[in-house]
C-alpha cells in the first residue's frame, strides 16, 4: 500500500457527519395511471454515512457498484445536494457554500461524452479553463502547462477523438487541475484502462499528484489491488452503508476466518497436524522447507502450531503473516454470509 504523506497532525480535508442521500424513483406513465395514489418508491444511496480524510492523504472509497461511492463525490463536487448530515471540504459546508466548495474541488470521472471530440487536447482545456474564470491568456497557459505535466505535450495540437482511452483518462484530470484544487475526486478512474495504461495512471496520482503537488486524493473504486495500492486508509461501503473503515490493518483487525502465514523451517519431517491449522509444504531445499500455514483465529492456535513444529525437531528460521487481501476482507465482512462481487 502507498498510504501518502499525511500523518496524524494532518489537519481534515473532508468531513462528513451522518450523511445520507435518498433518491425518489420515477414513475411511468403507465404506472401512474395504473395506480396514482401509490407512494413512491425510495431508493437509499448514503445512510448516515460519516468520516474524514486529512490533508495531503489519498483514502479510498471500496464498495462494489451501488455501494454509494458515486453519490458522495457528487455530493463533495456540489453536483447534488445530501438528504440530511452534513459534508464540509476544507470546512466549507457543500450544501451552504457550493461555489466556495468547487474552487477547491477537482472531481474525474471516466465519461468522456463532456469533451469536444473534434476540438484539441489543448482547446478542450482552454474551453474548460473559461468556464472556470480563467482569462483566455491564463486558461492558455494553464493548459500548457497541464499538458506538459500529464506528460502530454506532444498530444496537445491533436484532436480529442485521437486520443486513445488512457490519454483521455490524463485529460481529464488535467481538466479538474485548472484551477488547481487542493482536493481531488476521483471516480473509479481506471475503469476502461488496460491492465499497463492502469497502472501507469496509479503511478502517476501517487507520485505526481499526492507526493510533489500535495493533492489530498480520494479515491472512489472497486478494484482491490487498485485500493490496496494506492490509498493508505479507506471506507469499505455496501448498499450506503459503512461496514468499516481505516487502514487495512484496522479494517482487518478482529475479524473471523483464520490467518495466513509463510514459514521457513529447517531439519521438519512431517508438519504437526490439527483441525485448528492447515499447512501445506509448498517446496524443500534440501533439510529447509517452506511452509504455507492458514491457522484459526482463536488466540492460541497459532501458538501450538510453532510448538508442534518445534516438538516436531524442526528449527524456525523465519516466519511472516500475510496480510488479508480485501476481497477475502469484503467477503467476510458482508452481511448474513453473503459473498459479493466487487
Amino acid at each position: 500500500m502507498d498510504g501518502g504523506r499525511a500523518g496524524a497532525a494532518s489537519p481534515v480535508a473532508i468531513l462528513a457527519e451522518r450523511l445520507s442521500k435518498v433518491y425518489v424513483k420515477r414513475r411511468s406513465l403507465r404506472e401512474i395511471a395504473g395506480r396514482p395514489f401509490r407512494r413512491a418508491e425510495r431508493i437509499t444511496a448514503l445512510a448516515e454515512l460519516s468520516l474524514e480524510a486529512r490533508a495531503g492523504e489519498i483514502f479510498g472509497l471500496l464498495g462494489p457498484n451501488g455501494a454509494g461511492k458515486t453519490t458522495f463525490l457528487k455530493i463533495l463536487a456540489g453536483l447534488i445536494l445530501p438528504t440530511a448530515g452534513r459534508a464540509l471540504v476544507r470546512g466549507i459546508d457543500v450544501a451552504r457554500h457550493d461555489q466556495a466548495v468547487k474552487r477547491s474541488i477537482g472531481f474525474v470521472t471516466s465519461d468522456e461524452r463532456s469533451f469536444y471530440w473534434r476540438l484539441t487536447g489543448l482547446e478542450n482545456l482552454e474551453f474548460f479553463g473559461r468556464l472556470y474564470g480563467l482569462s483566455a491568456g491564463q486558461a492558455r497557459s494553464a493548459g500548457r502547462s497541464l499538458m506538459q505535466v500529464m506528460e502530454m505535450e506532444t498530444l496537445a495540437n491533436r484532436q480529442f477523438m485521437s486520443y486513445s482511452t488512457g490519454m483521455k483518462q490524463r485529460l481529464a484530470i488535467a481538466r479538474a487541475l485548472l484551477h488547481d484544487p487542493p482536493v481531488l475526486c476521483l471516480d473509479e478512474p481506471t475503469r476502461s484502462l488496460d491492465p499497463i495504461a492502469a497502472k501507469h495512471l496509479r503511478r502517476f496520482v501517487i507520485e505526481r499528484l499526492n507526493r510533489e503537488r500535495g493533492k489530498t486524493v480520494l479515491l472512489a473504486t472497486h478494484n482491490l489491488q487498485e485500493a490496496e495500492e494506492m490509498c493508505g486508509r479507506l471506507v469499505v461501503l455496501d448498499r450506503g452503508r459503512v461496514l468499516r473503515q481505516g487502514s487495512l490493518a484496522e479494517i482487518t483487525a478482529g475479524l473471523p476466518g483464520r490467518d495466513h502465514y509463510i514459514l521457513l523451517v529447517s531439519g521438519l519431517g512431517s508438519p504437526p497436524a490439527d483441525p485448528r491449522w492447515s499447512v501445506e509444504v509448498e517446496r524443500r531445499d534440501g533439510t529447509l522447507a517452506r511452509l504455507s500455514a492458514s491457522v484459526d483465529r482463536d488466540g492460541r492456535a497459532f501458538s501450538d502450531l510453532l510448538r508442534g513444529l518445534l516438538e516436531a525437531r524442526g528449527t524456525i528460521v523465519s516466519c511472516a503473516r500475510r496480510e488479508p487481501g480485501l476481497q477475502e476482507v469484503f467477503d467476510m465482512m458482508a452481511p448474513d454470509g453473503e459473498r459479493r462481487e466487487p
